[in-house]
């Protein structure tokens, strides 16, 4: 049976997007979510402080120009409440008194418009690093079916018998654990466990899921699977049920024999 994973990245970071303009605003929450993130969304300053008030963000992605109010006065009423939500500035001018101004004011980041999507996931990705929101784990384990993985210590058991991996497997392992019974691209899985760009044509995704193939799944039932042409997924193993028969001179259950 599939278990929530306890960790302090992807289903757990809650991103607020605040911009009044609503085709930015999907496309953003498009990507976001791509992360694993939880994405909530928001077009005018009053909006952002409610959404900030009942979910309380890790992180902020906030326009400096609203219609309502300026983004400098909703960061003020967000932080009143939440003082350690960091905030990434979205704004047109990209003068460096305004760059201070948003900084001093309490941002943490900034960004200019138009800019790159993957800046913005790059930047995001910075802040919730730095977020002693998001760093606040209720256990260093995670564990899917019979697999587990301690995040302090790097230890890797599966059905309790030690495994041994490479950083990198250690990397790509967490991250399809965290995204359990959830497919992932190979460019996902590129973007986020290398963060660097091997181009399309690279088979070190490939490699590298054989290489845990090798170390978790042998002698035992798979838990990675492809999806031709569209990703991997980490499941735990189906339990098939156990069948119980009665015998009739006794009442006494007798456990089925398994089909074969």
């Amino acid at each position: 049976m599939y278990q929530a994973p306890h960790s302090p990245d992807a289903a757990r970071i809650r991103v607020l997007v605040v911009d009044d303009e609503a085709n930015l605003r999907h496309l953003l929450s498009a990507v976001l979510r791509q992360q694993g993130w939880k994405v909530l969304v928001a077009g005018t300053g009053a909006a952002a402080v409610a959404q900030a008030r009942d979910h309380r963000p890790h992180l902020v992605v906030l326009d400096v120009v609203l219609p309502d109010m300026d983004g400098l006065e909703v960061l003020e009423r967000i932080r009143e409440d939440l003082p350690d939500t960091l905030v990434l500035f979205l704004t047109a001018n990209s003068s460096v008194s305004d760059r201070i101004s948003g900084i001093t004011a309490g941002g943490d980041d900034y960004v200019t418009k138009p800019f790159s999507i993957d800046e913005v996931v790059a930047r995001l990705r910075g802040l919730a690093r730095r977020s002693p929101m998001i760093g606040q784990s209720g256990s260093p384990l995670m564990t899917v079916g019979d697999l587990t993985l301690n995040e302090d210590s790097h230890a890797v058991t599966r059905a309790g018998d030690a495994i041994t991996l490479t950083a990198t497997e250690f990397a790509l392992l967490r991250y399809l654990m965290e995204n359990a019974d959830r497919v992932l691209s190979k460019h996902q899985i590129l973007d986020r466990v290398w963060e660097y760009d091997f181009g399309r044509e690279s088979n070190i995704v490939e490699l590298y899921i054989s290489y845990l193939r090798k170390k978790i799944d042998a002698g035992r039932p798979p838990m990675i699977h492809t999806l031709r042409r569209v990703g991997y997924m980490l499941q735990a193993p189906r339990v098939e049920p156990v069948h119980v028969a009665s015998d009739s001179s006794s009442g006494t259950p007798i456990p089925s024999s398994p089909a074969v």
